[in-house]
């Protein structure tokens, strides 16, 4: 995408490239000794944006997005970019505080999660338990993510670089922009046997579910905080259920990625501190 880039030319190229996912992806990158089994450890360290970036929503004909029906015409804005002052300049009255994080990183999925386009190509669009694009803005500079590694090399890939992101991503972009700099840290745990991704940042552990139903989405997110809690913490499920109620948050993650997310925030600070110091991710 440049910033001479018309509403018209993005549609075309969704129509004339279906399926492929419309993401600029660096990789597939292969680790190491990575095995099925493993965990990959992801320390986002650096994360710089260019000086601009762009929302839009195709044509209600292309049907993506939360409401096509509702907006027949397609629309791209443009945003300038204040990296001094970390804001977007959406309108002259209206600023917006940049979160930048790289939308997709993943590696490659388990057989048969998602059929494949042609052999062992994928489509870039659908999340899933080899992380991929989760769209989860929490994932900026400092955090974390936890993947599983589901292929020899685990097979690590990256891009839809955002300089910020609402929870729901509701027209189908966030606030898209090129990196100057990403700097990633990769530590590599032999079979730690996680089932889902998991991220964490210095105040949350993050869990998440994800589903092409919204409300099965919710649902394994809950299930899998309430794990989490009760091996990580030692508790009941029980106890852990109730926990989720009284002080763990549920987000909308995405709901434009054909697999819709929900991400569930535990607030680390609830904990003790030798408690805390116990309850690692691996």
């Amino acid at each position: 995408m440049q910033p001479d880039v018309t509403i018209d030319t993005l549609a075309k190229l969704r129509v004339d490239n279906p399926g492929k996912g419309p993401h600029s992806i660096i990789g597939p990158i292969a680790v190491n000794k990575a095995e099925p089994g493993d965990v990959l450890e992801i320390r986002y360290q650096s994360i710089r944006p260019y000086e601009w970036g762009a929302v839009f929503n195709n044509p209600g004909s292309l049907g993506t997005g939360l409401l096509p029906q509702d907006y027949a015409q397609g629309q791209i804005k443009y945003v300038d970019l204040d990296l001094g002052a970390m804001t977007g300049k959406f309108m002259p009255n209206i600023s917006i505080p940049l979160k930048p994080f790289q939308g997709t990183l993943g590696v490659a999925p388990p057989d048969g999660y998602f059929p494949p386009l042609s052999p062992g190509v994928i489509s870039s669009v659908p999340p899933g338990p080899h992380a991929g694009n989760l769209d989860l803005s929490e994932l900026s500079e400092g955090s974390t993510l936890y993947i599983p590694v589901w292929k020899p090399g685990a097979l690590i890939y990256t891009g839809d670089s955002h300089a910020v992101q609402g929870d729901g991503e509701i027209s189908l972009t966030a606030l898209e922009t090129r990196m100057k700099e990403l700097r990633i840290q990769i530590i590599l745990h032999k079979q730690e046997n996680l089932a889902w991704p998991v991220a964490e940042t210095d105040t949350h552990w993050i869990v998440i579910g994800l589903d092409k139903d919204l409300n099965a989405a919710m649902t394994l997110a809950a299930r899998n905080a309430i794990k989490f809690l009760a091996t990580r913490a030692k508790i009941s499920e029980l106890d852990a259920y109730a926990l989720c109620s009284i002080a763990v948050s549920f987000r909308v993650t995405q709901v434009v990625d054909i697999v819709r997310g929900v991400h569930a925030l535990i607030p680390k600070a609830i904990f003790a501190p030798d408690l805390r110091h116990e309850m690692t991710v691996v």
